[in-house]
């Protein structure tokens, strides 16, 4: 069984180093999610390496799509690929793209960019596998920006009338959005309220605490009659802390001194 906690931190130090090293965007993205990405993949899903086609596999969307580093570092730390291909994120050439993207890529179930696709599409995958009889579990990891999307919204919907009990939404909610604030760009709350409003089972959590987001995602597997949503509140940028809470690291990439800073302050958490 994989440590979580170092697969989180090993997670966040290939983030800072794939966007400083390809120039990309959306480091702060992916420092959030990095907790749920490591209990997931090393607690909480069916999934191997071995048989990244395994069609009894649970299957992941990550719907916000412009993490993708996160993800990319995760299958490789998990053993989908070398973890020296991380070097060519964001690359001419490479496959490894600035969002996340299947094409080639051992583990990754969709392409994700546009947000708000994500849902719908993980959706209807789970009303597949019900039709079907299958055993896998479905898991869709959105923003909280990403709610602003009336696709979501619809996509809730359709899980709460089809009882897709097989179908967890988790999603990370940091706070911040692109550019300002959740709250001020439009408004969520009451954000667990609308969910049960729409038929949907709800959980929270410490989206950085390892036991209760294996709790929280485990129980999710087991919920019976409605679909599932973990909200898990995350810090925006977390592990660095001139990154936390700030809609600066949305866009900006680390260099020089700041990078430095940025790695050693990862180091010291080994």
């Amino acid at each position: 069984m994989l440590d979580t906690r170092q697969l989180a931190n090993r997670i966040r130090t290939h983030c800072v180093q794939m966007t400083s090293r390809g120039g990309s965007s959306h480091v702060g993205a992916g420092l959030s999610i990095a907790d749920i990405l490591a209990v997931l993949y090393g607690k909480v899903m069916h999934v191997s390496p071995n048989a990244p086609q395994d069609p009894a596999r649970d299957r992941f969307i990550l719907s916000k799509g412009h993490a993708g580093a996160a993800v990319y570092a995760t299958l490789a730390e998990c053993g989908f690929f070398p973890v020296e291909k991380l070097h060519t994120h964001y690359q001419n050439g490479s496959d490894l793209s600035g969002h996340v993207s299947h094409k080639g890529i051992p583990g990754v179930e969709f392409s994700t960019g546009s947000l708000g696709h994500g849902l719908g599409v993980m959706a209807g995958m789970a009303l597949a596998g019900k039709r079907d009889g299958a055993s896998r579990h479905h898991f869709a990891l959105l923003s909280d920006g990403e709610c602003d999307e009336g696709s979501n919204w619809e996509a809730i919907l359709f899980a709460a009338h089809h009882k897709l009990d097989n179908l967890t939404a988790v999603i990370d909610y940091n706070k911040i959005q692109s550019l300002a604030p959740v709250a001020e760009t439009l408004a969520l709350e009451p954000f667990a309220a609308k969910w049960r409003s729409f038929g949907w089972d709800v959980l929270e959590c410490d989206g950085h605490n390892h036991d209760e987001l294996e709790a929280m995602l485990s129980q999710s597997k087991n919920c019976s009659g409605s679909p599932t949503v973990v909200i898990a509140h995350t810090t925006k940028g977390k592990g660095v802390s001139f990154m936390e809470n700030t809609v600066l690291w949305h866009y900006r990439t680390a260099q020089g001194e700041e990078l430095e800073a940025a790695l050693e302050e990862l180091r010291s958490k080994e």
